[in-house]
C-alpha cells in the first residue's frame, strides 16, 4: 500500500476541480486542477524511473514552497523511493551533511540560491550526480544540471503506482536542530496514512468550500502533513513561496485554513493592542465593548450553550463594527487556523477565539508525524493542547515525560540506533523530551522542555518557557530568552522589536539615530526594567528577572538563532553571548 495511491485516488471524479495555486513570473495567482497536478506527478513518477532511480532509493528536494516541491515529493514516494527534505534556508554545510548521510545521487533544487549552494556541494560530494532546478529563469552552471520542465518532458502520463509494505519508509525528515546535530526522522507509509485518517475523524472540512494557504516550509512536517492532507480531501492548496510577503498575499488569496506558528499571531496580536492604545478614548471603548461580547458569545458557544436572539445580533455588529477590519488583515475568510510548533499564550489564544478566528492549537513533533492531541471545536481549554487524536496513546513517565504510542510514531533516526534505542522505552513508548500533564478535562498540558528545566544553585527549578512567553507578549520585546541552571538567580537576554524603538525613543524624548547607542542609554534600560517588571509581577520571587542585557541586533535564521520555524536555538544563543551571560552574574 503505497499513501500516494490515496492522494490520486481523485482522478475521474476531481478532474476539473482547481486543487494547486501558485504565483506566476509577474506575481500574480494562478491555478491548475486536480487532472493537471495528476499528470504532472505520474510524468515525473516516469521521468524519475527512467533517470535510474531505484525503490527504496533516497531522493532529495533542497528548495522554498513551491508546487514542484509536492509534485516532486509525490513522485518520489510514488515510484517507492524515499523523499529527503533539506529547508531552503539551509547552509551549503547544512545540506551536504544531510546528503552525505543519506548518500543522495539526485537532488531538486528551487531557486537561484539553493542552486549554488548544491554546485559547491557538487564539488565535494561523491556522492551526488544531478541537479534539478525547478526554476528555469536560474542559469544552468553545468553539464550535470538540468531544468524540471525539460527533465518531465516528453514522460508518459500513464504510471503505475509502486506497491508499498506499510512498514517501508516514505520520507525521512531532518529535525531543524535546536541543540544540536539534525537527526534524520523516519516515517514510514502507514504513519502517513495513519495520519490521513485520524485527522479526517476530527475535522469535518467541506472540500468544495476549505482553501489552504501553504505557508511554513514544506520540510516541516506541520505544513507537509497538512498540505498532504488538504490534497488527499480534495481541498485547493495555494503555495506561497516567500513567506516574508504573507501580510499582503493573506489579502489577495483569501485563505479559509492555514497552519502556522505563534510568532505570527502574537506578531498580530502586540500589534492589534498597541494600536487600541493608542486610539482615542471613544475607539477603545467601542473595542472593548465588542471584545466583550464576542467573549460571552464565543464562551456560550464553546461551552455548547444557547445563544439568545439580542446577544447574537450585538455579536453581528461587533464583528461588523470591530472584528472585520481585524479578520481583513487575514485575508476576512480565514476560519480554520491550525497552530503548532512552539508554545502559545493563553492570553493570545483566547483573545483570536473571542473575535471570531479561533486557533486549532495542537500538539505533535517530527517524531509522531505531528499531531498528538490538538483542540476539537467545542469544548476548548485555553492554555492546554487540546484532546488527544483518534488512536493515539499518551501516558506521563518519569519526570511527568509525555509518552507516546500509536501508529503515527517514527520508526526511528535515520543510521542512528544508539540515538534511537535512548528515546523508546523498553514496552514501546516514544519519550517525546516534553513535560507535561493532563487535566481534569483530559486536556493535555504541556509545561516545558525537559532539557529546558533548570535548577537553581537554591534548589529551586524553574520552567523557562512559560516566563519566556509572559515576556513576549509586550509588544515592545520580540525575542527573550531566560538563564538560571546552576546559578543563584535569574538573569535574561532580551530582543527588543526594533521596529518600534523610534516610536519608544519618542515617548521618552529621546533622540534615535543609532540602535545600539540607544538601546545602552540608561533612561532605555530602566524603561524595560519596569516593563519585565509588570509581565513578571505574578511569579514567584526565585523565578523572577534580577538582571538582563538587551540584545542590539535581531534573532535570525540567517545569524543562526533561530531555526526555520523561528524557535529559538537555545543552545547557540547562550553559546554566543556567553560572556554577555557571565557578566550579568559577575
Amino acid at each position: 500500500m503505497n499513501f500516494v495511491t490515496e492522494i490520486l485516488k481523485h482522478k475521474g471524479t476531481l478532474d476539473q476541480r482547481p486543487i494547486i495555486g501558485y504565483q506566476n513570473t509577474n506575481g500574480d495567482w494562478e491555478e491548475e486542477t486536480y487532472e493537471v497536478l495528476y499528470q504532472k506527478i505520474q510524468k515525473t513518477s516516469n521521468a524519475l524511473l527512467n533517470i535510474g532511480i531505484e525503490e527504496n532509493e533516497n531522493v532529495a528536494i533542497f528548495s522554498q514552497n513551491m508546487p514542484q516541491w509536492t509534485i516532486t515529493d509525490l513522485a518520489i514516494i510514488n515510484i517507492g523511493a524515499v523523499t529527503i527534505p533539506i529547508y531552503a534556508t539551509n547552509t551549503a554545510d547544512q545540506a551536504e551533511y544531510i546528503l552525505n548521510e543519506t548518500e543522495t545521487r539526485f537532488l531538486f533544487v528551487g531557486d537561484i540560491e539553493q542552486y549554488e549552494k548544491a554546485l559547491e556541494i557538487f564539488e565535494k560530494s561523491s556522492f551526488l550526480e544531478k541537479i534539478i532546478v525547478f526554476k528555469d529563469s536560474v542559469e544552468l552552471k553545468s553539464e550535470e544540471s538540468l531544468y524540471f520542465l525539460d527533465f518531465i518532458k516528453d514522460q508518459k502520463i500513464e504510471f503505475e503506482t509502486v506497491s508499498r509494505n506499510l512498514d517501508d519508509l516514505a520520507t525521512i525528515i531532518y529535525t531543524s536542530g535546536t541543540t544540536g546535530v539534525p537527526k534524520g526522522v523516519m516515517l514510514t507509509h502507514d504513519a502517513i496514512l495513519h495520519g490521513f485518517k485520524i485527522h479526517t475523524i476530527r475535522f469535518d472540512l467541506n472540500p468544495e468550500k476549505e482553501h489552504s494557504l501553504c505557508f511554513l516550509p514544506l520540510t516541516h512536517i506541520f505544513e507537509r502533513a497538512w498540505t498532504l492532507f488538504m490534497l488527499n480531501s480534495g481541498i485547493k492548496v495555494s503555495f506561497l513561496e516567500n513567506p516574508k510577503t504573507i501580510a499582503e498575499q493573506l489579502k489577495i488569496v483569501k485563505p479559509t485554513a492555514m497552519c502556522a506558528v505563534p510568532r505570527l499571531y502574537e506578531k498580530a496580536y502586540n500589534t492589534i493592542k498597541t494600536k487600541v492604545e493608542n486610539d482615542a478614548a471613544i475607539k477603545q471603548k467601542i473595542f472593548n465593548w465588542a471584545y466583550k461580547i464576542g467573549e460571552t458569545y464565543s464562551n456560550l458557544k464553546n461551552n455548547e450553550k444557547p445563544i439568545g436572539r439580542i446577544l447574537d445580533f450585538k455579536y453581528s455588529l461587533a464583528t461588523k463594527l470591530v472584528f472585520s477590519k481585524i479578520k481583513e488583515q487575514f485575508g476576512g475568510q480565514l476560519t480554520f487556523m491550525p497552530v503548532g510548533g512552539a508554545p502559545i499564550s493563553k492570553e493570545i489564544s483566547s483573545f483570536f477565539t473571542n473575535i471570531g478566528m479561533p486557533f486549532v492549537i495542537g500538539y505533535g513533533l517530527t517524531e509522531t508525524t505531528a499531531t498528538v492531541s490538538c483542540f476539537e471545536y467545542t469544548n476548548v481549554t485555553h492554555g492546554t493542547v487540546g484532546k488527544l487524536m483518534p488512536e493515539t496513546e499518551v501516558k506521563i513517565g518519569l519526570e511527568d515525560e509525555i509518552l507516546v504510542k500509536g501508529k503515527t510514531v517514527m520508526k526511528g533516526y535515520y543510521k542512528k540506533p544508539i540515538e534511537t534505542a535512548e528515546v523508546f522505552t523498553e514496552d514501546g513508548w516514544f519519550k517525546t523530551g516534553d513535560v507535561g500533564m493532563f487535566d481534569a478535562k483530559d486536556n493535555l498540558v504541556i509545561t516545558d522542555r525537559i532539557k529546558n528545566l533548570m535548577k537553581t544553585s537554591n534548589g529551586k527549578y524553574i520552567a523557562p518557557q512559560p516566563i519566556e512567553g509572559l515576556l513576549m507578549n509586550d509588544h515592545l520585546i520580540e525575542h527573550a530568552i531566560i538563564i538560571g541552571d546552576c546559578r543563584s538567580f535569574v538573569t535574561a537576554l532580551i530582543v527588543p522589536n526594533f521596529e518600534a524603538l523610534p516610536e519608544l525613543a519618542e515617548s521618552l524624548s529621546l533622540s534615535f539615530e543609532n540602535t545600539e547607542q540607544f538601546l545602552k542609554l540608561d533612561l532605555v534600560k530602566e524603561f524595560f526594567k519596569n516593563r519585565i517588571g509588570i509581565s513578571q509581577a505574578n511569579l514567584a520571587a526565585f523565578e523572577k528577572i534580577k538582571k538582563f542585557e538587551l540584545i542590539t541586533h535581531d534573532f535570525t535564521m540567517e545569524s543562526g538563532e533561530l531555526t526555520p520555524t523561528l524557535k529559538i536555538k537555545r543552545k547557540v544563543v547562550l553559546e554566543k553571548y556567553k560572556n554577555l551571560i557571565e557578566n550579568m552574574y559577575c
